[in-house]
């Protein structure tokens, strides 16, 4: 079995100190003079023995808190399979070669934006579907598309974010369809084709009575257009300390999946006029990195706010790697098979911001942490295999590809929050007779 990938795993070390035990006796008489210079030798001894030693606990449980601090990080993302106590890192794993995938035609699937079905715009070369991510220490639940449909009847699921967002929403609903017998039966509420151009689109699967939503919010903050008689190369800001005002449409969801990331570049940012805005105030001097941190304050005190976490479960994707040969000249140079190394791409700034906020919330986040496994996948981009072949693209990806895995992923932690629900064993039992 061919294999790709990286240990992640997190190791610790903890280094523990004592302070000496301290003795004491009193002497004030002349005769105990001897003694009594011993003794005052002794104590100071014994001072500067703790000094040392308060030094040493200073720097041994800065050793020992920054480690379990980034573990802690880590560990919020630990699945548990089957309601047992053993948990699992599903991120820390490896690309394996698995003849069952893929799991769907995209051709068959009239939800795919045609830009993302690479083999239908002439892609000959299969290879870079069979790939499947194991986790190092157990094994992904495998797909069951029976289960997730009944895990995900009378929900409402939503997706927040930009084009990547909608390619995993597109392959949420593929996936899904493999399940139903009358197709007819799955259809997009407003009747429009799935375009970049719209805000929402929303499909329902009526025999199950749950939608699979899709809102485009590509800063998840607000974004507005500047008046003709401002600043002359401000076309537009960003409101860092507002979420954008489609933002009460994501309220009430049962599952709600987040992402952003793509579009905080210079090109997108300052290259066509757009700044940042914090309190009314023009941040002309802010950086990418420093507003992106802001923005994910406002979405998370957001989050804290306005979500039930009795009822929603709250996911918030990593960053997504391009494979740009030359980004400048716009270059890419898709391969057959995952890269044998990450070269640096395991990481992003972005992605540990997110780490980071999730971490402080008083709502659960579930961080899917995909920018390590992602990494490997050069060989899941569309590439020139879209609709537009004069333009090659290193940024998105084919479908079915990489995004089934993201949504294998959610499946995993989905399937271990509702398979002990009274409801759910019911349908179970119902299933089996």
């Amino acid at each position: 079995m061919s294999t790709f990938g990286r240990s992640l795993s997190h190791k610790q070390r903890a280094l523990t100190v004592s302070s000496p035990r301290l003795f004491d006796k009193s002497v004030s008489s002349p005769r105990f003079s001897r003694k009594s210079e011993v003794s005052r030798l002794f104590r100071v001894l014994i001072a500067i023995g703790s000094v040392v030693s308060f030094f040493l606990a200073i720097g041994g449980g800065y050793l020992y808190v920054l480690p379990n601090l980034t573990k802690s990080f880590h560990e919020e993302n630990l699945v548990s399979f089957n309601g047992s106590d053993s948990f699992c890192d599903i991120f820390d794993g490896k690309w394996v070669v698995d003849n069952s995938y893929p799991l769907y035609n995209a051709s068959e699937c009239p939800f795919v934006e045609k830009g993302f079905n690479c083999l239908a715009n002439g892609r000959t070369n299969g290879d870079y579907l069979k790939w499947r991510w194991k986790p190092r220490n157990c094994e992904l639940p495998r797909f069951n598309v029976y289960h997730m449909l009944e895990i995900l009847r009378n929900k409402r699921i939503v997706f927040v974010g930009d084009s990547m967002s909608r390619t995993q929403w597109e392959s949420l609903i593929c996936l899904l369809m493999t399940g139903v017998q009358d197709k007819g039966s799955v259809y997009e509420v407003n009747g429009n084709k799935i375009t970049k151009l719209i805000r929402f689109l929303g499909v329902r699967f009526s025999s199950f009575n749950f939608t699979v939503e899709f809102y485009r919010s590509v800063f998840l903050v607000q974004h507005t257009w500047s008046s003709k008689y401002g600043i002359k190369r401000v076309r537009s800001t960003l409101t860092l300390d507002k979420l954008d005002d489609i933002s009460d449409e994501w309220i009430n969801a049962d599952v709600l999946i987040f992402n952003s990331g793509q579009w905080w570049v210079p090109g997108k940012l300052f290259g066509v006029g757009c700044y940042f805005q914090v309190n009314s105030t023009l941040r002309i001097g802010m950086s990418i990195q420093m507003a992106f941190r802001t923005a994910l304050e406002t979405w998370s005190s957001w989050i804290d706010t306005k979500i039930n976490p009795n009822r929603t479960r709250v996911f918030f994707r990593t960053f997504e790697p391009s494979h740009w040969s030359n980004l400048t000249q716009r270059m890419c140079n898709v391969t057959n098979q995952p890269l044998s190394e990450t070269n640096g791409q395991e990481s992003s700034s972005f992605s540990d911001a997110v780490l980071e906020a999730a971490h402080s919330m008083k709502v659960p986040v579930n961080v899917l942490h995909i920018t390590p496994m992602s990494a490997f996948r050069k060989d899941a981009h569309v590439g020139l295999w879209s609709d537009n072949p004069s333009l090659s693209d290193c940024s998105h990806w084919c479908l079915p590809g990489l995004p089934d895995l993201w949504n294998e992923m959610v499946f995993s932690y989905l399937h271990d929050s509702y398979q002990h629900t009274s409801l759910y064993q019911q349908r179970e039992l119902n299933s089996l007779d």
